[in-house]
């Protein structure tokens, strides 16, 4: 979505934007994962054993080697549009080849991102949204700045850029 669509469309927007939200707020809490599980896996919608999915889902799964993993946090749900993720995903499309010209990636980010919108909506449904700027990002092992998109593309050797 973006600020063009939520003009245009208001109460379309507004209730596409409060139920994602709402599912991925339900989808937050551990408690809920077996029934989501139980939702998603029918050939009409992922097509995959139950039994899989919740084991992605609650994070109690085998390891390959025999063994049963578990990490409470293997996967999550979170309903906030993290400007910083928007930007790191533009750095990978500039770091590929996908993006050419020079972006202003946290101009990008805001104006699609809408995380003013969002934190407005969650507030209205008695939500606690998170402090925006209050991020960390970590792509396999690596810390991303968000203020530094070049810097962090800079710092790849494999890059098509």
């Amino acid at each position: 979505m973006s600020r063009e669509f939520a003009t245009q469309n208001p109460n379309t927007y507004r209730a596409l934007l409060k139920s994602i939200i709402d599912a991925t707020a339900y989808a937050h809490k551990a408690e809920n994962r077996k029934e989501i599980a139980k939702a998603i896996a029918p050939a009409n919608y992922l097509n995959q054993p139950e039994t899989v999915l919740e084991q992605i889902l609650t994070g109690t799964y085998a390891d390959g080697l025999g063994g049963v993993k578990k990490d409470a946090n293997r996967i999550d749900f979170d309903p906030f549009p993290w400007n910083q993720f928007a930007v790191w995903i533009m750095t990978q499309m500039k770091r590929w080849g996908q993006l050419k010209a020079d972006v202003d990636y946290a101009k990008v980010a805001s104006e699609v991102y809408l995380a003013t919108d969002t934190a407005t909506m969650m507030k209205e449904m008695g939500l606690t949204p998170p402090d925006p700027s209050n991020k960390t990002i970590v792509v396999m092992g690596k810390p991303f700045d968000a203020a530094k998109p070049d810097d962090y593309i800079a710092s790849f050797a494999i890059r098509r850029s």
